[in-house]
């Protein structure tokens, strides 16, 4: 019988062996040098870990009643041991189920061996001291403890005389886990609960000699096995005997449930759904852009701890209309989905945090407004599924007692991706529309991954809350097209396609099914608008990037919505001719776009603002302003808001400034006129304002060393680790059996040493000519003596090749670094 679990992975064929490396990617990472190797690795505590992290409650505690059954002697249980522990409750599970489980902890290689002799492999314990919340048996925490077990009728006595604060306490360490803290000098623990039932005892120090604790260690059915005393805060254990006596109603593992708690809530239509959460992702979409707005109008200084400051949080989130958190999350999946980034006040690149540091949209930011609305969220979506940040972290203090900021290095959690991926597969998973409450989702995720979600409950709240922010969720429920999204995003990581992370639907010019089901959703973009008499523009639905591109130029946004106004105004006109409209050009324009008639009162206005456009020219001289209306000019002169341009006359119809071109256009503007650059040759330089942008960044999708979210290898490339394990392994035992001599060894048996290195080389130029097997010793380039079984090809130059029968490689050794030959019997 095998008795480790090396021996057990060896016995293997090796598609039992590729299907342990798909289950536990962790093991290939980096690829193990031989079996043993191999099954080191599979029982190491971190390992362990990551393979019990993806269990299930019930499943779980089927492995704590495989521990709890084992023989004392072999270290030994059986399926039918579990299934005898499983069974034990009152309302015991199907026999089919607990098969199902321990096959699942054979796939993952937790336990190994045959039905009859099953093994836990020595990380469990390392992990989970207390299987299934249980002590130690008493022979292990202390004699007389043991004593009391052993005589079942008197330790049923012990307990129930114990008081009902004594008996409080055992039943909450009986449920588990089994150790209670106890405070320094005294035996009672106010951490259990417990509260004192007598007067304190002056000649105790203080202590009541009749407190619950007190008493339940003086008749051994606790057991302290640290401090206590003489001020030294320890702890108290609760034997495993006894524990299992408390539980004589609820069965040795307590409470068993083999089926995901039952959700209440009933299942919604799924269009309501649907459209609430397409609704919100228009709003996101549209937040989103006009955060960026007002980032590229007035960039946000990067503090020098890193991130943004608090004022400029508050100022972004107020002029967009939305609240501080709000505005932090999207400014964190923005900057996760490469559409924000840091530039010095230079434009260069920088990775230094100081007061030289601006927040800008990058170029990305232009190619994402040109998407459509859907393609523009799912790039949203996507990078909030995938980012290592925590939005709902900032505001709150870090272990400095300092502000937690917008875009810092202290918002920062690996753990983010796995833990919205857990809360939307638990959604995922209802029925389609159903939208569970807050309660029953945490539920849901205690049961089907306790030990990820121990300590969570925060951040699985905030996933909530994060998800409808965005439009993930509507009514509570995962969208149909937000279930799409989850399911591309799982797929590509456990497929392991792109491992960099670096193709998308995007590039490839096709729309993902999530983009595609959402578009269906949404109301299809509009190409026109309504000219209304008081100059405003509605528009009825979302605009596409053209007609949004033009209505920036020559209208101002007033309100959004279903259907978005603008207003044309003067301003908004002289913008527009500006940016190289003529007036013929706006007319057109207006025409082309309205479905309804454009009215006199915008003709005018057009006409009106183009006449006054340019009738005055900018140049550079320090500055210079001409015109040919003199009269004008005279006008500009006397004008007492232009006196800090220090204007003076050259010519009747020229005045200069001693002012930069770009300080005397913003002045004259400011004071209503309607100024005109120029270049050296007198013609206007028509053209839209320039942005500052952030240099490009590229969204990185993170991916995790976990096993639900690594990518996982098919099946061929795990054949062909499998193969090199074997390899390895079949060298290592090849190594083993070399001669002494070889090896560095003394007292070898077989063929005689070489005596020298002069031999060495004759041994290996005779095994050149029979073309035989030789072991030969060498150092290695660390200074280490290793051997290996080769068949000489040359030698020459210095350096020997030879080939590995085994792994079928040519290696070179030089031939000072040979130490010994040998000839393989």
């Amino acid at each position: 019988m095998t008795t480790s679990l090396a021996d057990h992975l060896r016995s293997l064929p090796d598609e039992s062996l590729a299907a342990l490396l798909q289950l536990r990617p962790d093991l290939v990472v980096p690829v193990p040098a031989d079996v043993s190797a191999l099954a080191t690795r599979a029982q190491s505590r971190v390992s362990v870990a990551r393979a019990l992290d993806a269990l299930d409650q019930f499943t779980l505690l089927m492995l704590d009643a495989a521990r709890l059954t084992r023989d004392a002697a072999e270290q030994t249980t059986s399926t039918d041991a579990v299934l005898a522990m499983a069974t034990a409750g009152p309302h015991p599970p199907a026999p089919t189920t607990v098969r199902a489980a321990v096959n699942r902890l054979r796939a993952l290689f937790v336990l190994y061996g045959p039905e009859s002799a099953l093994r836990v492999v020595a990380g469990v314990d390392e992990v989970s001291p207390y299987p299934a919340g249980l002590g130690r048996p008493a022979a292990e925490l202390d004699a007389r403890a043991a004593a009391l077990c052993a005589d079942p009728a008197k330790l049923r006595r012990t307990l129930l005389a114990a008081p009902p604060s004594a008996r409080a306490i055992l039943d909450r360490l009986a449920a588990g886990p089994p150790v209670g803290s106890v405070p320094a000098g005294a035996l009672q623990a106010p951490a259990l609960g417990a509260e004192d039932d007598l007067p304190p005892d002056p000649t105790n120090g203080g202590v009541p000699t009749g407190s619950p604790v007190r008493w339940l260690v003086d008749h051994h059915l606790l057991v302290p096995v640290s401090g206590g005393r003489a001020g030294v805060t320890g702890t108290v254990e609760l034997p495993r005997e006894v524990g299992l006596l408390l539980r004589r109603d609820s069965g040795p593992l307590g409470p068993l449930r083999s089926s995901p708690p039952p959700v209440a809530t009933a299942p919604r239509e799924p269009k309501a759904a649907d459209s609430a959460g397409a609704g919100q992702t228009m709003e996101v979409v549209r937040h989103t852009e006009a955060l960026l707005e007002q980032l590229a109008a007035e960039p946000a200084p990067v503090l020098r701890s890193g991130g943004l400051g608090v004022r400029d949080l508050r100022r972004l989130a107020r002029a967009v209309g939305v609240d501080e958190p709000a505005a932090a999350l999207l400014l964190e999946v923005a900057y996760a989905g490469g559409l924000i980034g840091e530039v010095d006040l230079s434009g260069a690149t920088t990775t230094r945090h100081g007061a030289d540091q601006q927040v800008l949209p990058t170029a990305g930011y232009e190619v994402w407004r040109a998407g459509t609305l859907a393609q523009r969220w799912e790039q949203l979506a996507r990078a909030w599924l995938t980012m290592t940040r925590q939005a709902g972290l900032v505001g709150q203090r870090d272990d400095r007692d300092r502000p937690i900021t917008v875009l810092s290095a202290e918002a920062e959690r690996a753990g983010g991706p796995a833990a919205r991926r857990a809360v939307l597969e638990v959604l995922a998973d209802l029925e389609p529309a159903t939208g569970p409450t807050p309660e029953e989702v945490l539920a849901l995720l205690d049961w089907r991954a306790p030990r990820r979600s121990r300590g969570r409950e925060t951040a699985h709240r905030e996933v909530l809350a994060e998800a409808a922010t965005l439009g993930v969720t509507g009514l509570g429920a995962l969208t149909s097209y937000g279930r799409l999204l989850l399911a591309d995003v799982t797929a590509a990581d456990e497929h392991g396609d792109d491992p960099l992370g670096l193709r998308s639907d995007a590039e490839s010019g096709e729309a993902s099914t999530a983009v595609r089901a959402l578009d269906a959703l949404l109301p299809a973009p509009v190409d026109h608008f309504l000219v209304q008499a008081d100059l405003t523009v509605v528009v009825p639905g979302p605009p596409d990037p053209a007609l949004a591109a033009e209505l920036e130029v020559v209208a101002e946004h007033e309100s959004a919505g279903g259907a978005s106004v603008h207003r044309v105004t003067p301003a908004s006109v002289r913008r527009g001719l500006d940016a190289g409209y003529s007036a013929d050009d706006l007319h057109a324009l207006f025409r082309r776009r309205s479905r309804t008639p454009v009215p006199q009162g915008l003709t005018y206005l057009v006409d009106d603002v183009a006449r006054k456009h340019g009738g005055l020219r900018v140049g550079s001289a320090g500055g210079y302003v001409r015109s040919d209306d003199e009269a004008l000019l005279t006008e500009v002169l006397a004008d007492r808001r232009l006196e800090p341009l220090a204007l003076r006359r050259l010519a009747p119809t020229v005045l200069s400034t001693p002012y930069q071109v770009g300080r005397m256009l913003l002045a004259l503007r400011d004071a209503g006129y309607a100024p005109v650059p120029e270049d050296a040759s007198g013609a206007a330089v028509l053209a839209r304002p320039k942005t500052r942008r952030a240099p490009a960044r590229v969204p990185v999708t993170t991916r995790t060393l976990d096993p639900l979210t690594t990518p996982k290898l098919a099946m061929p490339r795990l054949l062909g680790v499998v193969e090199q394990i074997r390899r390895g392994d079949a060298a290592a035992r090849a190594a083993r059996r070399a001669p002494a001599v070889v090896r560095g060894g003394v007292g070898r048996t077989g063929p005689a040493p070489v005596p020298s290195h002069s031999d060495a080389l004759a041994v290996l130029q005779q095994a050149v000519r029979d073309r035989a097997l030789v072991w030969v010793g060498y150092v290695d380039a660390h200074g280490a003596t290793a051997s290996r079984l080769v068949r000489p090809v040359s030698i020459g130059a210095g350096y020997l090749r030879a080939e590995d029968d085994r792994t079928e490689m040519l290696h070179t050794f030089a031939l000072h670094r040979i130490t010994a030959a040998v000839l393989e019997d």
